[in-house]
């Protein structure tokens, strides 16, 4: 019986594979694109000229994507203007345009294997992004919120081992800052992972309150611990889909879920339009 390959190894796999598929031996910024935000891929790259996709499954130790509002695909995206870090003039983001949720039950090594992928395809940032309920009744649906920290009520790691990761502004206050440079509105808060599938409850919500949290949803945070650990530095950004359970009276449908992020799915492109090409 053969052993399966460590996640980080796995991950090296894929990203050797991603370069062959790609053409790009090396990428820059990684984009995690979370419900609703598929269609703000496409202000990255209007034309498609300077990008290539490919399947998500292609790639080693990847899954097809489980979710509504999810495309399996990833994105090698040329980026304009600005000296790469081998000064050969060229920048790539590497865009999923899906992601593994916690709730799938594949395992936390699946939910991650896209950001460890992301970091041994040579990226030193990544913007994970989500959609999500929001807890202050101001933010309407399609607001973005800059995740300041987090609380993971998953009760997992990423981590395999003691490796003692500091988390200290996990969210990058420097990537925040360049984000409010380009639209200085955007508000901030502390985002809320819950294991899902279901929402949360109104108890539930009222309790994330409590615990600090301004923001409620089912991803990312595994994920930023897993970055963080790569030595990446996190840019997160949440989509306010709908308010939390129990503070609009309506009961919560991941059909209007998607909805809203794609109302708001043109800002949020030319948002990330923005903000990428300075990270």
């Amino acid at each position: 019986m053969t052993d399966s390959p460590s996640p980080y190894a796995l991950a090296e796999e894929a990203a050797t594979r991603l370069a062959e598929l790609t053409g790009v031996p090396r990428h820059d910024v990684a984009l995690v694109l979370g419900s609703g935000w598929l269609p703000a891929a496409e202000a990255l790259d209007p034309t498609g000229e300077n990008t290539t996709e490919i399947s998500v499954t292609d790639l080693p130790g990847f899954g097809a994507s489980a979710v509504a509002g999810h495309s399996g695909k990833v994105r090698s995206i040329r980026l304009p203007g600005g000296d790469g870090p081998d000064g050969s003039g060229d920048r790539h983001l590497l865009a999923f345009l899906s992601r593994t949720h916690y709730y799938e039950g594949k395992g936390v090594s699946a939910v991650v294997h896209g950001v460890r992928t992301a970091a041994a395809a040579g990226c030193r940032a990544i913007v994970l992004t989500n959609g999500c309920g929001g807890l202050k009744e101001t933010w309407t649906p399609g607001t973005p919120v800059l995740i300041s920290d987090h609380i993971n009520l998953t009760g997992q790691s990423p981590i395999v081992g003691a490796n003692f990761v500091d988390l200290t502004d996990l969210y990058s206050s420097r990537l925040r800052d360049l984000c409010r440079a380009v639209e200085p509105t955007l508000d901030e808060g502390v985002y809320v992972q819950f294991t899902g599938p279901h929402y949360e409850t109104p108890a539930e919500v009222r309790m994330a309150g409590i615990l600090g949290g301004h923001l409620v949803g089912m991803s990312t945070t595994l994920e930023a611990i897993a970055a963080r650990e790569a030595g990446m530095e996190i840019l997160g950004i949440s989509l306010v889909t709908n308010l939390a359970a129990g503070l609009s009276g309506e009961p919560l449908n991941h059909a209007e879920v998607l909805e809203a992020g794609r109302a708001a799915a043109t800002r949020m492109g030319a948002l990330l339009g923005e903000v990428v090409p300075r990270i």
